[in-house]
């Protein structure tokens, strides 16, 4: 194990949110000596693929950070899945050494059956985005420390236990919304204990 060191934070929101979704959360890290930095994908309706969001993470990343500057990522609900296709599939694992996956549809939920969006869509239960996803989900996010975070009373992501995969440290909450999973005082302990965790030496990508 290595000592604990603040990496600077990046901050990716779901559907239908902004940047400042993560006001609480940005304050909150900011008072306890982190670098917080988020920003606001576009589209944010679901009327863009998930992987040209991911794409925006992988742009904002390369031009806010040194090449050999490590980073902690976070991704909430659709945020969740945009930042899971940057780790896996834009080598975003080269440059993140903690992630943490929040109340994500990881495994798709039925509420994206509602609207016939492009980037919903990717969100069904066993959509061909999900399908890729999850073929390789250990032998690429095994590479680095993963903290996933979920709530079983939440209805955004149904059914709730879609959020949880099978890599990393579960962390199961009692929150009862989808909408405070970023913002509860039970979560926001829970992201700075995460943050504050000793890395394993053998899952760091990216040299300190």
């Amino acid at each position: 194990m290595i000592g604990n060191h603040k990496n600077p934070v990046l901050l990716i929101h779901g559907i239908y949110n902004t940047s400042a979704k993560f006001n609480i959360m940005a304050n909150y890290l900011t008072n306890l000596g982190w670098s917080v930095h988020r920003l606001s994908l576009k589209p944010n309706n679901g009327d863009g693929h998930l992987e040209h969001l991911a794409q925006q993470v992988h742009d904002y990343i390369n031009d806010n950070f040194e090449n050999n500057q490590p980073i902690d990522l976070i991704g909430f609900s659709m945020g969740g899945l945009v930042t899971r296709y940057y780790l896996q599939r834009l080598e975003g694992i080269k440059r993140v050494q903690r992630y943490i996956n929040i109340s994500t549809p990881n495994y798709g939920t039925i509420t994206a059956y509602v609207l016939p969006n492009p980037g919903i869509k990717q969100m069904r239960p066993n959509s061909q985005f999900l399908q890729d996803l999850n073929k390789d989900i250990e032998t690429t996010l095994n590479k680095i420390d993963v903290t996933v975070i979920w709530t079983p009373f939440d209805v955004m992501i149904f059914p709730a236990s879609s959020s949880k995969i099978a890599i990393g440290e579960e962390i199961k909450l009692s929150i009862l919304t989808h909408e405070q999973m970023v913002s509860h005082q039970k979560l926001l302990k829970t992201i700075s204990d995460s943050l504050s965790k000793p890395l394993n030496i053998n899952k760091i990508s990216v040299k300190l």
